[in-house]
């Protein structure tokens, strides 16, 4: 089976011996690709939490799928954290559309190292 796909590479000069190309799908089988919000608030670990929000990469429509996403958080007691990871599938919702959920861990920061747990559901 063919399915027709469309789409376009990224290549960044990160100097990495061992480098990828992204491959950025903008249609699946002639229908559009989809992205979705995600936002939240970690956990409050050595006394403090942080704020996050993104959008997620892009995905097919119509099909069952997972969307990677990346992400800072805010700066809080003067550190950031990353959070990256991809979400479950697609949770049908009544009326029409979707969400996914997410959860994970943040990269260690801080000056004194630590990581953060967050959780959420994508936008519709």
């Amino acid at each position: 089976m063919k399915i027709p796909v469309s789409g376009f590479m990224y290549h960044s000069d990160d100097s990495d011996p061992m480098h990828s190309h992204q491959l950025y799908i903008t249609s699946w089988d002639g229908r559009p690709t989809h992205i979705h919000e995600f936002k939240g608030v970690t956990s409050f670990d050595v006394g403090h939490n942080h704020r996050y929000a993104g959008m997620t990469e892009p995905a097919p429509t119509g099909v069952q799928h997972t969307h990677r996403y990346f992400t800072f958080t805010s700066i809080d007691d003067q550190h950031r954290h990353q959070i990256r990871g991809v979400t479950g599938p697609a949770i049908p919702l009544s009326g029409g559309g979707h969400y996914h959920e997410f959860s994970g861990f943040t990269t260690v920061d801080g000056m004194n190292p630590h990581r953060h747990r967050y959780s959420g559901r994508t936008s519709r």
